[in-house]
Protein backbone atom coordinates (compact mmCIF):
# COMPACT_ATOMS: atom_id res chain seq x y z
CA UNK A 1 0.00 0.00 0.00
CA UNK A 2 1.30 3.47 -0.83
CA UNK A 3 0.03 6.81 0.36
CA UNK A 4 0.47 9.70 -2.00
CA UNK A 5 0.27 13.44 -1.56
CA UNK A 6 1.74 16.30 -3.53
CA UNK A 7 5.06 16.58 -1.70
CA UNK A 8 6.44 13.44 -0.15
CA UNK A 9 9.81 11.81 0.06
CA UNK A 10 10.65 8.22 0.83
CA UNK A 11 13.84 6.19 0.79
CA UNK A 12 15.59 3.11 2.11
CA UNK A 13 18.52 3.41 4.52
CA UNK A 14 20.59 0.27 5.09
CA UNK A 15 22.09 0.29 8.59
CA UNK A 16 25.25 -1.84 8.54
CA UNK A 17 28.21 -2.38 10.83
CA UNK A 18 30.10 -4.81 13.02
CA UNK A 19 28.32 -6.77 15.77
CA UNK A 20 27.39 -4.74 18.84
CA UNK A 21 27.88 -1.34 17.20
CA UNK A 22 24.40 -0.31 18.38
CA UNK A 23 22.53 -0.60 15.09
CA UNK A 24 19.28 -1.93 16.57
CA UNK A 25 19.29 0.63 19.38
CA UNK A 26 19.77 3.35 16.76
CA UNK A 27 16.92 2.09 14.57
CA UNK A 28 14.58 1.80 17.57
CA UNK A 29 15.46 5.35 18.66
CA UNK A 30 14.83 6.81 15.20
CA UNK A 31 11.51 4.95 14.83
CA UNK A 32 10.46 5.99 18.33
CA UNK A 33 9.61 2.53 19.59
CA UNK A 34 11.03 -0.96 19.64
CA UNK A 35 11.12 -2.74 16.30
CA UNK A 36 14.35 -4.69 16.86
CA UNK A 37 15.56 -6.52 19.95
CA UNK A 38 18.77 -5.46 21.67
CA UNK A 39 21.21 -6.92 24.18
CA UNK A 40 24.81 -6.34 25.22
CA UNK A 41 25.69 -9.54 23.35
CA UNK A 42 27.11 -9.30 19.85
CA UNK A 43 25.10 -10.85 16.98
CA UNK A 44 21.75 -10.35 18.72
CA UNK A 45 20.07 -9.39 15.42
CA UNK A 46 19.80 -12.50 13.25
CA UNK A 47 17.52 -11.42 10.44
CA UNK A 48 16.88 -8.27 8.47
CA UNK A 49 14.49 -6.01 10.41
CA UNK A 50 12.76 -3.02 8.88
CA UNK A 51 11.71 0.02 10.87
CA UNK A 52 9.68 2.91 9.49
CA UNK A 53 10.25 6.45 10.77
CA UNK A 54 8.56 9.72 9.82
CA UNK A 55 10.32 13.08 9.72
CA UNK A 56 8.30 15.94 8.25
CA UNK A 57 7.18 14.94 4.77
CA UNK A 58 9.76 12.14 4.56
CA UNK A 59 9.32 8.47 5.36
CA UNK A 60 12.54 6.68 6.29
CA UNK A 61 12.62 2.93 5.71
CA UNK A 62 15.43 1.82 8.02
CA UNK A 63 16.77 -1.67 7.37
CA UNK A 64 18.48 -2.95 10.52
CA UNK A 65 20.85 -5.70 9.43
CA UNK A 66 22.66 -8.42 11.37
CA UNK A 67 26.20 -7.44 12.33
CA UNK A 68 28.69 -8.29 9.61
CA UNK A 69 31.46 -10.59 10.79
CA UNK A 70 33.61 -13.51 9.60
CA UNK A 71 31.10 -16.40 9.40
CA UNK A 72 32.08 -19.82 10.73
CA UNK A 73 28.79 -21.76 10.85
CA UNK A 74 25.82 -22.05 8.50
CA UNK A 75 23.81 -19.77 10.80
CA UNK A 76 26.62 -17.19 10.64
CA UNK A 77 26.69 -17.34 6.84
CA UNK A 78 22.92 -16.90 6.64
CA UNK A 79 23.08 -13.88 8.96
CA UNK A 80 25.86 -12.19 6.97
CA UNK A 81 23.99 -12.88 3.73
CA UNK A 82 20.88 -11.27 5.25
CA UNK A 83 22.96 -8.25 6.23
CA UNK A 84 24.27 -7.59 2.74
CA UNK A 85 20.86 -8.41 1.28
CA UNK A 86 19.44 -5.61 3.38
CA UNK A 87 21.76 -3.16 1.66
CA UNK A 88 20.58 -4.07 -1.85
CA UNK A 89 18.70 -1.25 -3.51
CA UNK A 90 19.22 1.16 -0.63
CA UNK A 91 19.23 4.90 -1.29
CA UNK A 92 21.86 5.34 1.40
CA UNK A 93 24.13 3.08 3.47
CA UNK A 94 24.63 4.16 7.07
CA UNK A 95 27.74 2.53 8.49
CA UNK A 96 27.45 2.46 12.28
CA UNK A 97 30.74 2.29 14.18
CA UNK A 98 31.21 1.89 17.92
CA UNK A 99 32.93 5.13 18.89
CA UNK A 100 34.80 3.43 21.72
CA UNK A 101 36.21 0.60 19.61
CA UNK A 102 36.85 2.51 16.40
CA UNK A 103 38.72 0.67 13.67
CA UNK A 104 39.79 -2.90 14.16
CA UNK A 105 39.82 -6.32 12.51
CA UNK A 106 36.02 -6.59 12.72
CA UNK A 107 35.61 -3.53 10.50
CA UNK A 108 38.07 -4.50 7.78
CA UNK A 109 35.81 -6.92 5.82
CA UNK A 110 32.98 -4.37 5.96
CA UNK A 111 35.21 -1.59 4.67
CA UNK A 112 36.49 -3.81 1.85
CA UNK A 113 32.95 -4.75 0.79
CA UNK A 114 31.70 -1.15 0.95
CA UNK A 115 34.55 0.12 -1.23
CA UNK A 116 32.91 -1.45 -4.27
CA UNK A 117 29.38 -0.24 -3.61
CA UNK A 118 28.03 2.79 -5.43
CA UNK A 119 25.39 3.87 -2.87
CA UNK A 120 25.99 7.01 -0.81
CA UNK A 121 27.76 6.10 2.40
CA UNK A 122 27.35 7.93 5.68
CA UNK A 123 29.46 7.28 8.76
CA UNK A 124 27.58 7.18 12.07
CA UNK A 125 29.90 7.14 15.06
CA UNK A 126 27.77 5.79 17.90
CA UNK A 127 28.20 5.67 21.71
CA UNK A 128 29.82 9.12 21.76
CA UNK A 129 28.60 9.58 25.34
CA UNK A 130 31.11 6.96 26.51
CA UNK A 131 33.86 7.60 23.96
CA UNK A 132 37.02 9.70 24.10
CA UNK A 133 36.42 12.76 21.89
CA UNK A 134 39.95 12.88 20.45
CA UNK A 135 39.66 9.25 19.37
CA UNK A 136 36.36 9.97 17.60
CA UNK A 137 38.10 12.47 15.36
CA UNK A 138 40.91 10.00 14.70
CA UNK A 139 38.42 7.23 13.82
CA UNK A 140 36.66 9.63 11.44
CA UNK A 141 39.89 10.57 9.70
CA UNK A 142 41.00 6.97 9.24
CA UNK A 143 37.63 5.80 7.96
CA UNK A 144 37.26 8.65 5.47
CA UNK A 145 40.70 7.77 4.14
CA UNK A 146 39.52 4.23 3.45
CA UNK A 147 35.98 4.93 2.20
CA UNK A 148 34.15 7.54 0.17
CA UNK A 149 32.14 8.91 3.10
CA UNK A 150 29.62 11.58 2.11
CA UNK A 151 28.64 12.66 5.65
CA UNK A 152 29.67 11.91 9.23
CA UNK A 153 27.49 12.13 12.35
CA UNK A 154 28.32 11.68 16.03
CA UNK A 155 25.45 10.22 18.04
CA UNK A 156 24.47 8.25 21.09
CA UNK A 157 21.55 5.98 20.30
CA UNK A 158 21.28 5.25 24.02
CA UNK A 159 20.95 8.86 25.26
CA UNK A 160 19.55 10.45 22.08
CA UNK A 161 22.47 12.83 21.58
CA UNK A 162 22.71 13.91 17.95
CA UNK A 163 19.66 11.90 16.84
CA UNK A 164 17.38 14.83 15.91
CA UNK A 165 20.09 16.20 13.62
CA UNK A 166 20.74 12.78 12.09
CA UNK A 167 17.05 12.11 11.50
CA UNK A 168 16.56 15.50 9.85
CA UNK A 169 19.58 14.88 7.63
CA UNK A 170 18.29 11.44 6.63
CA UNK A 171 14.94 12.99 5.72
CA UNK A 172 16.54 15.72 3.60
CA UNK A 173 18.56 13.08 1.73
CA UNK A 174 15.58 10.97 0.70
CA UNK A 175 14.35 11.09 -2.91
CA UNK A 176 10.97 12.50 -3.89
CA UNK A 177 8.27 9.87 -4.01
CA UNK A 178 5.19 8.46 -2.27
CA UNK A 179 5.45 6.80 1.12
CA UNK A 180 5.74 3.02 1.00
CA UNK A 181 3.83 2.37 4.20
CA UNK A 182 0.82 3.76 6.10
CA UNK A 183 1.68 6.52 8.55
CA UNK A 184 0.99 4.35 11.61
CA UNK A 185 3.09 1.35 10.52
CA UNK A 186 6.48 1.11 12.22
CA UNK A 187 7.79 -2.25 11.01
CA UNK A 188 7.29 -5.05 8.52
CA UNK A 189 7.53 -7.68 11.28
CA UNK A 190 4.35 -9.62 12.03
CA UNK A 191 3.12 -9.85 15.62
CA UNK A 192 4.02 -13.55 15.49
CA UNK A 193 7.63 -12.76 14.55
CA UNK A 194 7.83 -9.99 17.13
CA UNK A 195 6.66 -12.36 19.85
CA UNK A 196 9.48 -14.82 19.08
CA UNK A 197 12.06 -12.03 19.07
CA UNK A 198 10.92 -10.59 22.42
CA UNK A 199 11.27 -14.00 24.06
CA UNK A 200 14.71 -14.49 22.48
CA UNK A 201 15.74 -11.09 23.82
CA UNK A 202 14.82 -12.21 27.34
CA UNK A 203 16.91 -15.34 26.89
CA UNK A 204 19.93 -13.15 26.16
CA UNK A 205 19.24 -10.72 28.99
CA UNK A 206 18.73 -13.37 31.64
CA UNK A 207 21.15 -16.11 30.63
CA UNK A 208 24.07 -13.93 29.51
CA UNK A 209 27.10 -16.12 28.76
CA UNK A 210 25.42 -19.31 30.02
CA UNK A 211 23.70 -19.92 26.67
CA UNK A 212 25.71 -18.03 24.03
CA UNK A 213 23.88 -18.57 20.72
CA UNK A 214 22.64 -22.08 21.13
CA UNK A 215 18.94 -21.24 21.18
CA UNK A 216 16.14 -20.28 18.83
CA UNK A 217 12.51 -19.39 19.55
CA UNK A 218 9.67 -20.65 17.39
CA UNK A 219 6.13 -19.29 17.76
CA UNK A 220 4.04 -22.41 17.21
CA UNK A 221 0.65 -20.83 17.80
CA UNK A 222 -0.62 -17.25 17.89
CA UNK A 223 -4.34 -16.65 18.23
CA UNK A 224 -6.71 -13.98 19.43
CA UNK A 225 -9.21 -14.97 22.10
CA UNK A 226 -12.82 -13.84 22.14
CA UNK A 227 -12.08 -11.37 24.94
CA UNK A 228 -9.50 -9.56 22.78
CA UNK A 229 -6.44 -11.01 24.52
CA UNK A 230 -3.78 -12.97 22.64
CA UNK A 231 -2.67 -16.54 23.31
CA UNK A 232 0.89 -17.41 22.25
CA UNK A 233 2.59 -20.81 22.39
CA UNK A 234 6.35 -20.90 21.81
CA UNK A 235 9.08 -23.49 21.91
CA UNK A 236 12.63 -22.61 22.82
CA UNK A 237 15.00 -24.83 20.85
CA UNK A 238 18.36 -25.79 22.32
CA UNK A 239 20.99 -28.24 21.11
CA UNK A 240 21.75 -30.26 24.26
CA UNK A 241 20.01 -31.45 27.45
CA UNK A 242 22.46 -29.40 29.56
CA UNK A 243 21.28 -26.26 27.75
CA UNK A 244 17.66 -27.18 28.45
CA UNK A 245 18.49 -27.36 32.16
CA UNK A 246 20.06 -23.88 31.99
CA UNK A 247 16.94 -22.37 30.39
CA UNK A 248 14.60 -24.10 32.86
CA UNK A 249 16.61 -23.17 35.95
CA UNK A 250 16.06 -24.68 39.37
CA UNK A 251 12.48 -25.85 39.64
CA UNK A 252 11.68 -24.15 36.32
CA UNK A 253 12.13 -20.70 37.89
CA UNK A 254 14.37 -19.31 35.14
CA UNK A 255 11.86 -20.19 32.42
CA UNK A 256 9.04 -18.64 34.47
CA UNK A 257 11.03 -15.41 34.80
CA UNK A 258 11.80 -15.35 31.07
CA UNK A 259 8.11 -15.88 30.31
CA UNK A 260 6.98 -13.24 32.80
CA UNK A 261 9.28 -10.53 31.39
CA UNK A 262 8.48 -11.42 27.77
CA UNK A 263 4.72 -11.47 28.51
CA UNK A 264 4.85 -8.03 30.12
CA UNK A 265 6.73 -6.48 27.23
CA UNK A 266 4.50 -8.09 24.62
CA UNK A 267 1.39 -6.81 26.42
CA UNK A 268 2.81 -3.29 26.25
CA UNK A 269 3.84 -3.55 22.59
CA UNK A 270 0.61 -5.19 21.42
CA UNK A 271 -1.68 -3.17 23.66
CA UNK A 272 -3.63 -6.24 24.84
CA UNK A 273 -3.39 -8.88 27.55
CA UNK A 274 -1.04 -11.69 26.52
CA UNK A 275 -1.14 -15.34 27.60
CA UNK A 276 2.33 -16.74 26.88
CA UNK A 277 3.13 -20.45 27.15
CA UNK A 278 6.76 -21.54 26.83
CA UNK A 279 8.36 -24.95 26.65
CA UNK A 280 11.96 -25.97 26.02
CA UNK A 281 12.81 -28.61 23.45
CA UNK A 282 16.15 -30.28 22.83
CA UNK A 283 16.73 -30.44 19.09
CA UNK A 284 20.27 -31.45 18.26
CA UNK A 285 21.56 -29.74 15.15
CA UNK A 286 18.70 -27.22 14.92
CA UNK A 287 21.13 -24.91 13.12
CA UNK A 288 21.02 -27.37 10.20
CA UNK A 289 17.21 -27.49 9.97
CA UNK A 290 15.85 -25.70 6.89
CA UNK A 291 12.47 -25.26 8.53
CA UNK A 292 13.95 -23.33 11.46
CA UNK A 293 15.69 -20.95 9.08
CA UNK A 294 12.41 -20.33 7.28
CA UNK A 295 10.58 -19.72 10.55
CA UNK A 296 13.10 -17.15 11.82
CA UNK A 297 13.28 -15.37 8.45
CA UNK A 298 16.67 -16.48 7.12
CA UNK A 299 17.58 -17.99 3.75
CA UNK A 300 19.22 -21.41 3.72
CA UNK A 301 22.90 -21.06 2.88
CA UNK A 302 25.01 -23.99 1.78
Amino acid sequence: MTIETNSQRCGVIAVVGAPNAGKSTLVNALVGQKVAITSPKAQTTRTRVMGVAIEGDAQLVLVDTPGIFAPKRRLDRAMVQAAWGGAQGADLIAMVVDGRAGLGPKLEPIIESLKHRTERKWLILNKVDISIKEKLLLHTQRLTEKLDIAETYFVSAQTGDGLPELKAAFAAAMPDGPWHFPEDQVSDATDRMLAAEITREQLYHQLHAELPYAAAVDTEQYKERDDGSVEIHQQILVGRPTQRAIVLGKGGQRLKEIGSKARAELSTLLGVKVHLYLHVKVKEGWEDDRGIYRDIGLDWVE
